[in-house]
């Protein structure tokens, strides 16, 4: 185990690379903050990858940018030598750990990570409509209602889609911006 003063004890039979990932938990919603302030120390690389997407809100449709791992980014180092510097950086809950071992990361497994992620940290998720996509409507007079995509009609930004209202089916037409994708379902026959 290491003790606070940044060594590690003799009793902990773990031998540390020299460099290597490990997982730093931070604070939820402040895994940016942890990240630049991880990133200010000499010795520390940081992964902290997040995604963009678009979320329903009081004010429409939203584009919104999560972490990926949520209360979670990730850290090479010689955590030895930085343990100290690392705990006690602003916006980190601590360094995970299983009882005295301090788990490591594969250069592999990281590497698939940042191969997802196209190199960057920020990943933007698509929707794109098609028909038989189940959606959400998210503004105007039809908003909370559910319904299925039946034409995208691209030169309009808008697209048909089939909804139950008041008990009947109603085909209507709302624009790209007003609908939020849920689920995949073919069309009925």
């Amino acid at each position: 185990m290491i003790n606070r003063a940044g060594k590690t004890n003799v009793q902990t039979t773990q031998v540390f690379p020299e460099l290597a990932w490990y997982c730093v938990r931070s604070q939820r919603g402040h895994e940016q903050i942890a990240a630049i302030h991880l990133r200010r120390l000499a010795g520390v690389t940081v992964f902290c990858p997040r995604i963009r997407f678009k979320k329903s809100s009081r004010r429409g449709v939203v584009w919104v940018t999560d972490a990926m791992f949520p209360g979670y980014l990730l850290a090479r180092c010689a955590l030895p030598k930085m343990y100290r510097q690392i705990q006690y950086a602003h916006g980190v809950r601590g360094i995970v750990r299983f009882g005295d071992r301090y788990p490591t990361i594969e250069d592999a497994v990281l590497a698939d990570l940042r191969n997802h992620t196209n190199g960057g940290e920020v990943t933007e998720l698509n929707y794109e409509l098609s028909e038989g996509v189940q959606v959400k409507i998210t503004g105007g007079a039809l908003a909370g209602l559910e319904a299925v995509v039946t034409k995208v009609l691209s030169a309009k930004q808008r697209v048909k889609i089939l909804m139950e209202f008041l008990g009947t089916k109603v085909e209507a037409e709302v624009g790209n911006s007003y609908v939020l994708p849920q689920s995949v379902y073919p069309l009925p026959a």
